[in-house]
């Protein structure tokens, strides 16, 4: 499962706070870029960030001169970071709930930046769906758990555990994928097996 670190871009771009919009404009063309990290004043400051956003929206679209107008006065800050161990399709879902594009992905130090670029071009989800891989996940835990409970019996606790990591393993799934099964496979292997009723489906299942 591919993290952010895997696919951010390393080379950032940082710009003063002090600088103007017109400077950040040059340094966004000269580099390619669409957004800078804005530096911090001293190492227990907050990174900022500004974008090409900002830029449009608080300076051009009101007239203001880019050369007068400074950085610190249109950035955000402090901005949503990402942490480089988060899995990307994790990222992508904090970049539409909170309807950024990128962000700086930082764990104790400035790492590199994310972008929605990045994940469009750099990540495997049209190789690897993961709808594909929780649907493998699932089912490599319920065979694992059939053959437990043929092999020890229903009433054991390793056939026990092993249905309650499929249940798990089931519901994050729904929850990754958005998708909830009409029946889970423990509700299937029931069926199958209704002698199983008694010591499978437990009272407190999920309280652990």
């Amino acid at each position: 499962m591919l993290k952010v670190s895997d696919i951010m871009t390393t080379d950032v771009i940082i710009i003063s706070s002090f600088a103007t919009v017109a400077q950040a404009v040059k340094l966004m063309e000269e580099q390619g870029v669409l957004s800078l990290i804005v530096n911090r004043r001293h190492p227990q400051d907050a990174y900022g960030i500004i974008t090409e956003t900002d830029i449009i929206n608080k300076v051009v679209a009101y007239g203001k001169d880019p050369k007068t107008i400074r950085v610190y006065e249109i950035m955000t800050k402090p901005c949503i970071v990402v942490n480089p161990d988060l899995a990307v399709e994790y990222a992508a879902r904090l970049f539409m709930n909170t309807g950024i594009r990128c962000a700086p992905v930082i764990q104790n130090e400035l790492l590199g930046i994310i972008s929605a670029t990045d994940i469009l071009t750099k990540s495997d989800f049209i190789e690897n769906p993961k709808q594909g891989f929780w649907s493998q996940e699932i089912e490599r835990y319920v065979t694992e758990a059939r053959s437990l409970c043929q092999a020890l019996g229903h009433d054991s606790e390793p056939c026990k555990n092993a249905w309650k990591l499929v249940e798990a393993i089931q519901a994050e799934a729904a929850h990754q994928t958005g998708e909830k099964p009409e029946k889970t496979a423990l509700e299937e292997y029931l069926e199958e097996y209704p002698e199983a009723k008694e010591t499978l489906i437990l009272e407190n299942w999920c309280s652990g």
